[in-house]
């Protein structure tokens, strides 16, 4: 399966017929999109969903562009990040790449290239963010040996389950959707009235959390589900 097959981008652009030709392009090549109209509205998605990378405009309602792209560094949100702007000044530019940008499109722009600059940005972030274990309140993922420990004490699980483990520790102190815990394990939509997804949570919290004090995976009601200690 391609490294960007079902990467989720979130386009933060006031302009509708804009923001709906980006997504939609994202969308033919396989990508999950989605579209926030302000920067404000931008921060908040960011900080509540992962995201593998995000196209924004600087000419921003409630939040500008550059204001909300030194949000996202300082929270240290992990997000790729291409402007997407009319200003075409090196001063703009630089200011950008300085605030924390990967790369900067001038519009009018070809929506190929966009794909391309993004998807350039994400194959680099993704080599230099290779990681053979992960390691969280106790929790030990070995991920060439498909091996989860907690406590040093071995966890026997099946392939999804150590992805599903895999993902929520990954996003630990994040909330992940049913929805974006369904595109990211089973890579297609279910009826969201399914609950493979529950099913799938509930083996894994028998196993993970079996013999400990300490919960770490949590229900948010009406939300989805968290890895965090409690």
């Amino acid at each position: 399966m391609s490294l960007f097959y079902n990467m989720r981008i979130l386009v933060v652009e006031d302009d509708s017929r804009i923001a709906s030709f980006v997504a939609k392009g994202f969308k033919q090549n396989g990508y999950l999109a989605e579209i926030s109209s302000d920067g404000e509205d931008g921060l908040q998605k960011l900080q509540t969903a992962p995201f593998d990378a995000a196209v924004i405009d600087l000419m921003l309602p409630k939040m500008d562009g550059l204001s909300l792209i030194e949000r996202i560094r300082k929270g240290k949100t992990p997000v790729a990040i291409v402007v997407l702007s009319a200003k075409h000044s090196v001063e703009d530019k630089v200011r950008c790449l300085r605030s924390g940008a990967d790369d900067y499109l001038q519009k009018p722009f070809a929506i190929s290239e966009l794909l391309a600059r993004v998807e350039a940005i994400v194959r680099r972030v993704s080599r230099e963010a290779e990681v053979e274990r992960l390691e969280s309140a106790g929790v030990e993922i070995d991920l060439l040996a498909h091996i989860a420990k907690r406590e040093g004490r071995r966890i026997d699980l099946q392939p999804r389950e150590f992805a599903l483990l895999e993902l929520l520790v990954r996003n630990r102190g994040r909330a992940l959707t049913k929805m974006q815990l369904l595109e990211r394990l089973w890579d297609y939509s279910f009826d969201p009235q399914t609950n493979v997804v529950d099913v799938l949570v509930c083996r894994l919290r028998n196993k993970l959390d079996r013999g400990f004090d300490t919960k770490l995976i949590h229900t948010l009601r009406g939300i989805g589900y968290v890895f965090r200690p409690e």
